[in-house]
């Protein structure tokens, strides 16, 4: 308990410094470069993380997970075997998916509304063999329990991109080039990372062995997650493609589809991922611990893990969703000097509890074997944000890719919560807790909404925003408390269960 206590808090901070970064970085490039750049080069991004998934995604899984098996029976043998199968295997796949693409470019750029960005995706294409690279050792340290240099990596790698971004980006440019530089600014700082996480990983004694006949398990093992994440990855690029172009079919003109789109993923959805600061800390601790308590077949302590996160979860998320209902415009306004953005993040807040909850379902899935599983419910989850982009933009623009992401969230966790439920015999016991959570959030949600009205009266925008979303996070965390949903003790936050047990992190 003391070990995931202490992983929780590192993996916390630097998830915090990280993202925090990454956030007024966001900001910066949003007013630097406008929506339209930002779109263009968001849509050239998510056809490259398809094949950045087919590179990285199942490797560092398992890497991950069988390094902690190997820790169990303490084979450090074993483990720089696998380190250098991994590199072999993922070298050779990321080089064939560059020539792949290099050779065949022209064939690509149809894939794209906008022809600008197949040259975007090109700058991009040699930071995916350094990523096969990054994610190897990655997945060696995290297996490993070392969350100081996992996290660290992480920290460098937004400090690179941040700068050379920073360095290389003129006053003048075009919305191409705006993208093009920024796409630079990311692959530098892939080669840059997989410098220092190699670096990194032999500093605290990592080896590497000669390869082995372990990769066949290796490909056997990572092969079905890489599969389902790759048609799984699939879905952003196809969001990409068609929700502009049914956006045009609606009456916008081609520079406003891919605006709506660049303000729609590049400045709103990320507000959304702020509760993973924190959910997503206990998500990466719990992956090899529940792995090694799989290995152990101690099936109590991932019944209690399970029931302990997503209460956690619960209420990390309904911490922020007041505030962004109440003042979420204001937010859009302050930081893009956008209203639209804003407005998009007040229609979106409550996305963040199936999205919080899911990070924490997703991790267990991944850590007790039921990727495949969870997969196809991904998928069910997903017919629903299909529809609504193909049906709905012509009645409600932009808000149907909201209320799609929002169905097909809500549909996947609960599919995936009664799998697991299924699979482990165990009960949540939330159904109390959710309903105290949603009839609190009224009250905090309207004295919020109202302080703020007030504020800005007599206050700049910054001061109003900062007092009103700190009253909002006080209130509702003291009427948790009041009402029993949960007990501040020092650093610990205890979950009551109904039988008067605590479970504590």
């Amino acid at each position: 308990m003391k070990s995931i206590l202490k992983n929780f808090v590192i993996i916390t901070l630097f998830t915090f410094l990280t993202r925090f970064l990454g956030f007024f970085f966001r900001i910066y490039l949003s007013r630097q470069i406008g929506a339209e750049a930002l779109g263009l080069y968001q849509v050239a991004m998510s056809v490259f993380m398809v094949l950045m998934t087919i590179v990285s995604s199942g490797f560092t899984l398992i890497i991950s997970r069988m390094t902690a098996s190997y820790r169990v029976h303490s084979n450090k043998k074993a483990t720089g075997s696998l380190v250098s199968t991994s590199l072999i295997v993922g070298l050779s796949v990321s080089v064939i998916l560059c020539l792949v693409i290099f050779v065949f470019r022209n064939l690509f750029a149809n894939l794209f509304t906008d022809e600008n960005c197949i040259n975007i995706l090109i700058i991009l294409l040699p930071s995916l063999i350094f990523s096969s690279v990054y994610c190897v050792f990655r997945g060696a340290m995290w297996g490993s329990d070392n969350y100081f240099g996992l996290c660290a990596t992480e920290l460098f790698e937004e400090v690179s991109k941040i700068v050379i971004c920073v360095l290389i980006l003129a006053s003048g440019m075009s919305a191409i080039q705006y993208a093009m530089s920024v796409a630079w600014s990311f692959t530098l700082s892939c080669v840059l990372s997989a410098i220092f996480v190699v670096l990194l990983y032999f500093f605290y004694g990592g080896k590497m062995n000669k390869p082995s006949k372990i990769y066949k398990k290796l490909i056997r093992q990572s092969a079905p997650i890489t599969g389902v994440r790759v048609v799984g990855s699939f879905v952003q690029p196809l969001v990409a493609l068609i929700l502009p172009a049914q956006l045009i079919a609606a009456g916008f003109t081609s520079s406003q589809a891919m605006s709506l789109y660049g303000v729609a993923f590049g400045m709103t959805i990320p507000f959304l991922y702020l509760p993973t600061a924190l959910i997503g800390s206990l998500s990466t601790a719990l992956v090899p611990d529940i792995s090694m308590a799989m290995v152990q077949n101690d099936n109590d302590h991932i019944q209690k893990r399970v029931s302990s996160s997503v209460l956690f979860a619960l209420f990390i998320s309904f911490w922020i969703v007041p505030t962004f209902i109440a003042i979420g415009d204001k937010f859009g306004l302050l930081l893009y000097n956008n209203v639209l953005s804003g407005t998009l993040l007040q229609y979106s807040a409550w996305l963040m509890i199936p999205m919080g909850v899911g990070n924490i379902i997703s991790a267990i899935s991944n850590s007790v074997g039921l990727e495949v599983k969870s997969f196809f419910n991904y998928l069910a989850g997903e017919v629903f944000l299909f529809l609504c982009i193909l049906i709905l933009p012509r009645f409600i623009g932009i808000n149907a890719l909201i209320l799609g992401m929002g169905l097909s969230s809500l549909v996947s966790l609960l599919l995936n919560m009664l799998m697991l439920k299924r699979k482990l015999k165990i009960k949540y016991a939330i159904k109390k807790d959710l309903i105290l959570m949603i009839l609190l959030s009224i009250p905090v949600t309207a004295t919020v909404s109202f302080l703020s009205s007030l504020l800005s009266y007599v206050l700049p925008l910054f001061f109003d925003i900062a007092i009103s979303c700190c009253v909002g996070v006080v209130m509702f965390a003291l009427l948790c408390m009041v009402f029993n949903v949960i007990n501040f003790d020092f650093y610990f936050i205890r979950f009551k269960e109904k039988h008067g047990r605590q479970l504590k992190f």
